[in-house]
């Protein structure tokens, strides 16, 4: 039974899924959250065990399946921490974001190189079959392709901590309209593990370019987002629930606050997070529209390239 426990284990930390009935501002609360935690670890790992156990009804040694399935929820862990969107393991003792910016949320090296690995024994049995029954009979049909896979996951993920650490210090090295980096952040692709997303931090300002370990870099290229001054207006909308989690959320947060449209006198905060996209083309942002009092007529987050007006 070590193949649904470990399935069933390995994909258990999402099980937090179910708070997406709550509305968005749940599902982005409770998403990686305590299942995600190394607290929670060894409930996410016994909980397949038991289920495993209640719906096969056949014998299982505890200890050893216990053991698989505690390696197949710490495999999911170890993969959301190498990406951009990052992990809360300290939970609930501490709620810091941890991540290692090695891989995009859909990294397509790994999907095609699993998939392959999956499909291949298959046909491999498929044609086996009409040869000799002994492929049929087989009770270690797969491993190869398992071990190739993971050997794989591990050399891809050497080169591209690699790759990130070479971007990382190319965008340290330069200065940006003449001010030193803060902090830098290189933030993956989904297919071209030479290809970043360049986002700098200055006193004044974030500069975001894409970087090109091929070629060279040049910083002059950049988008310039410059940093709003102290606004009432952000005051005010740092105290609005959504904004709040959408804060604890982001690690690159950018302001910006306009006259809104559709409120005489009325001004529109809006916050993006610029690991996911730029005020040009946003990714995931949140929203609010302020009356000429500076109190909330509406809020909201998005996520998508679309940009409400």
């Amino acid at each position: 039974m070590a193949t649904p426990i470990l399935l069933l284990a390995a994909n258990a930390p999402d099980i937090d899924i179910v708070t997406a009935s709550g509305g968005s501002l749940s599902y982005l609360h409770y998403h990686r959250h305590l299942t995600h935690s190394l607290v929670a670890m060894p409930l996410m790992a016994v909980l397949p065990v038991v289920l495993v156990r209640l719906v096969g009804r056949k014998s299982i040694h505890w200890i050893g399946a216990f053991c698989a399935a505690l390696i197949a929820v710490a495999s999911h862990l170890l993969l959301d921490w190498t990406n951009a969107y990052g992990i809360r393991l300290f939970l609930p003792f501490s709620g810091r974001w941890l991540r290692l910016d090695l891989n995009n949320l859909f990294d397509l090296w790994i999907w095609a190189v699993f998939l392959l690995a999956i499909l291949a024994p298959l046909v491999g049995r498929l044609v086996g079959s009409e040869i000799t029954s002994r492929a049929v009979r087989n009770p270690y049909h797969g491993r190869a392709a398992a071990c190739v896979a993971l050997a794989f996951l591990l050399l891809y993920e050497c080169g591209r901590a690699s790759l990130h650490a070479r971007a990382v210090a190319t965008l340290e090295s330069r200065l940006y309209q003449d001010s030193d980096p803060l902090r830098v952040a290189a933030l993956p692709g989904s297919a071209n593990p030479w290809r970043w997303r360049g986002v700098v931090e200055t006193s004044d300002f974030f500069a975001v370019e894409d970087l090109d370990l091929m070629a060279d870099f040049d910083p002059t290229h950049a988008m310039i987002f410059h940093k709003p001054v102290a606004d009432p207006a952000i005051e005010a909308a740092q105290r609005i629930p959504a904004v709040q989690e959408f804060l604890r959320f982001s690690q690159i947060p950018l302001w910006e606050v306009s006259p809104a449209s559709n409120v005489e006198n009325g001004r529109l905060v809006e916050v993006f997070d610029l690991r996911f996209g730029t005020p040009v083309a946003p990714g995931f942002m949140a929203r609010t529209v302020l009356d000429s009092r500076l109190q909330p007529i509406e809020s909201s987050m998005h996520w998508g390239i679309s940009r409400p007006r």
